[in-house]
């Protein structure tokens, strides 16, 4: 009797074996089938073969969801109000078995940008209340930040936020919106610099005159798009914590907290970096912020403070050195572009157009794709016309050197594509025109600015 009831057993496992070696069988067919309707975005077709694979094998392939995603919405595009409805629903769902079932691709974590994906759909479908989108854009960010990297559901996280404490929410404080906006911000930041790392590679190759393969032509085009996509938001993100953040509001918060954070390097750089950014510095609390920061934790962020108070002082020397000194303490090279332009800024606001532009220009041997180092140097061009020519048509020429400038902006930061065009079209404007070189009788001959722009530029032919 004991044989028999092992026989059985192991006849019905055998049987079992089979019967899910030949699901697995059909559903690889299926699974081809749909992948091909797919990609041709023949979606309706693919509807059945889809729904069979994802209801007897789930974890099959990953393909399942990447391409189901585009199948429901395809539906709620193009469906019934019932489907459309119905569809929503699924979506959600979908999203739900994504992260269960297909929790890694290609061994990394994807939780953070597939539940940004699920945020991001109850928002546009209105299937949730703020304060449940927020916590799962919350969690998206603060479990799996590496894969949450989408610039709009980063800013929509921070919207959410905001909205909440428009609307009057009990749970979202002033301090808790500043400093969500920081960590946001800072996510943007590691963004941008993650992206400029694999622009400048390709620039590099470009500007040593060495053709791109068709792949990098590719990966440039994509690096453009996220480039301007993480340009765009992170100016939205800007436009609504600047109501919010201003100095009357920021001061009386950050010396109430002082106490509090006062043995914090993080809260203590954030603040600092916020009230410098809002023009807050003239205040002395904000000296107090950057010696408590200097003597906690001596960086490169609170050595460029030191030198923003020395400038302000009127100590130049003093703050040259403590600005040097930010730039030696920092060892990130893409981090000390951007404190070089930072310096270089307070130099132009100074006034002191050639130390600008070779702050600017270091910052540019370090980042080659910081479009704002070309833009800064283009400004300080235009600004110059008329002190730095002979005639009317040199001073006027000063404008060609200022578009080519502004022209490189656009070219390795696609970020910067809007503003780059309207500075080219109005420093070509300004720039001699035709009727003025034939005039002249001057066309590729040399102008040789003397002053301290101390560049030439030829004059087109006609």
């Amino acid at each position: 009797m004991k044989k028999v009831c092992v026989l059985g057993f192991f006849l019905g496992f055998t049987f079992n074996l089979e019967l899910r070696a030949q699901d697995v069988n059909t559903c690889m067919q299926d699974l081809s089938i749909f992948a091909e309707y797919v990609k041709v975005k023949n979606y309706a077709s693919a509807v059945d073969p889809w729904s069979k694979v994802r209801e007897n094998c789930p974890d099959i392939n990953v393909a399942i969801y990447t391409y189901g995603e585009r199948i429901i919405k395809d539906k709620i595009k193009n469906g019934s109000p019932e489907e459309i409805e119905a569809s929503k629903k699924d979506l959600i769902q979908l999203y739900n078995e994504w992260v269960q079932y297909f929790p890694k691709n290609k061994n990394k974590s994807t939780i953070g940008d597939v539940m940004g994906k699920k945020a991001q759909a109850l928002l546009d479908f209105k299937m949730a209340d703020l304060k449940e989108i927020y916590s799962i854009f919350n969690d998206a960010f603060t479990k799996d930040p590496k894969s949450f990297t989408n610039p709009k559901f980063l800013y929509n996280y921070f919207k959410t936020l905001y909205q909440r404490y428009k609307k009057g929410d009990p749970g979202v404080s002033m301090e808790m919106l500043i400093n969500k906006y920081e960590e946001v911000s800072e996510k943007f930041d590691t963004e941008t610099i993650e992206l400029a790392k694999k622009l400048d590679i390709i620039l590099k190759k470009e500007d040593a005159g060495n053709p791109l393969t068709s792949r990098e032509q590719r990966q440039k085009r994509i690096y453009n798009i996220n480039s301007k996509a993480i340009g765009t938001f992170l100016s939205n993100l800007d436009a609504i914590i600047a109501k919010e953040a201003t100095c009357e509001n920021l001061i009386p918060l950050y010396k109430r907290n002082f106490g509090e954070f006062k043995s914090d390097p993080i809260w203590l750089k954030r603040a600092a970096s916020r009230m410098d950014s809002k023009e807050c510095s003239d205040d002395p609390f904000f000296v107090t912020l950057v010696e408590a920061l200097h003597t906690l934790d001596p960086s490169a962020d609170s050595a460029y403070y030191l030198g923003l108070l020395n400038d302000k002082s009127g100590n130049s020397n003093e703050a040259l050195r403590y600005y040097e000194e930010s730039i030696s303490l920092e060892s990130d090279t893409y981090k000390k572009a951007k404190i070089l332009l930072k310096i270089a800024n307070k130099f132009k606001n100074a006034g002191r157009k050639s130390k600008a532009r070779s702050y600017a220009n270091k910052a540019l041997g370090f980042q080659p794709s910081m479009g704002r180092a070309y833009l800064l140097i283009a400004n300080m061009y235009a600004d110059s016309a008329n002190e730095c020519g002979d005639s009317q048509f040199n001073k006027r020429a000063v404008y060609w050197l200022a578009a080519d400038l502004a022209k490189k902006a656009g070219r390795v930061d696609n970020s910067l594509s809007k503003i780059a065009k309207r500075t080219i079209d109005s420093y070509t404007g300004r720039a001699p025109s035709k009727t003025d070189i034939f005039t002249e009788g001057n066309e590729g001959s040399i102008i040789k600015f003397n002053c301290w722009i101390n560049r030439s530029v030829t004059v087109p032919k006609l």
